[in-house]
């Protein structure tokens, strides 16, 4: 990730959640707390030699409570985002609400949300101390906040995928949902309401990279790979139309379909468009020095930890 931070300098690096600990089930054993909490701390400081932007809370970073959240939030050379999600003493909002980022001469804002519906246990020490809003009412509020004041706007969600596509019916002005918790590959994202949705799987397997090309001022954008469907299209069809032997009717549907594809590349000559590629994140990578050298310690000190005592 270093590496092509240092190659790439117009790249927006973000994360939307659930980083720092494994898949919840029950609050930690005691006597893992030390392990667990230090390898947040690892993740962390992994994060900041790699060069991230920001962090959207997801409900799995909560393991340890909001005290250790925020403690280690001080920690990171980024911030962590969420709009939604308030300290229940003040009322006030416990991570910063949004952040507007100059890239390239283009100006993004973004914006978090944490869905509090995956706190619907009586009994889950996560949600001690906390507050949510409304998702809808506050992507609502953040879209007007940063529309004066940014190109794009991109939401780091941690509500999940239905949830994503049901916010992006739902409210207008943002431009890309980027979303977490669910754990699925999304190679060919959907556009809702000209919101292009992503999404990669969980675990630290994958990687998402999004490229914006922009040919006008318009924040609309169109997936490149339709621009290439179709072209291979048209080819298909002018060799079909060049064989000899093709019965009329067949001939007048290959016209028709070529003419529609025609159409719709005309439509989108000239306007914005996007890729979006899943990379597999393997073991044949080059590994970063510093971070390896980091994790190797904290192997070597907590399998010292872990070590059984020899009886007497």
């Amino acid at each position: 990730m270093r590496e092509l931070r240092e190659s790439e300098k117009g790249i927006l690096v973000a994360d939307a959640g659930d980083l720092l600990f494994k898949k919840y089930v029950h609050p930690v054993p005691e006597n893992d707390l030390t392990a667990v909490a230090e390898k947040a701390h690892l993740i962390i400081e992994s994060f900041n030699l790699m060069g991230y932007d920001v962090m959207e809370i997801g409900d799995d970073d909560l393991t340890l409570g909001k005290e250790f959240l925020l403690r280690i939030a001080r920690k990171a050379n980024f911030p962590f985002l969420c709009s939604n999600l308030l300290d229940e003493a003040s009322g006030k909002n416990l991570f910063q609400t949004f952040l507007i980022k100059e890239i390239n001469g283009l100006r993004i804002g973004l914006f978090g949300l944490l869905s509090p519906d995956f706190f619907s246990s009586p009994t889950d020490s996560r949600k001690k101390g906390l507050i949510f809003r409304s998702p809808i009412e506050t992507a609502q509020a953040m879209v007007r906040e940063l529309k004066p004041k940014t190109d794009l706007i991109i939401l780091l969600s941690h509500l999940g995928y239905a949830k994503d596509m049901e916010l992006a019916q739902t409210v207008q002005g943002i431009n890309v949902i980027s979303g977490g918790h669910t754990g699925i590959n999304l190679p060919y994202p959907p556009v809702i309401k000209n919101i292009i949705i992503l999404q990669t799987a969980s675990r630290g397997m994958f990687g998402g990279k999004l490229d914006l090309s922009f040919y006008n001022n318009e924040s609309v954008f169109y997936n490149s790979a339709t621009r290439t469907s179709l072209e291979n299209n048209v080819k298909s069809y002018n060799e079909r139309l060049n064989s000899n032997g093709i019965p009329e009717a067949e001939r007048s549907q290959l016209r028709k379909a070529k003419e529609e594809a025609e159409r719709t590349l005309n439509q989108i000559r000239g306007k914005n468009q996007f890729t979006n590629r899943i990379i597999t994140l393997h073991e044949q990578m080059k590994e970063d020095p510093d971070i390896q050298k980091a994790i190797e310690t904290y192997k070597t000190r907590n399998q010292a930890t872990d070590k059984p005592v020899s009886p007497k």
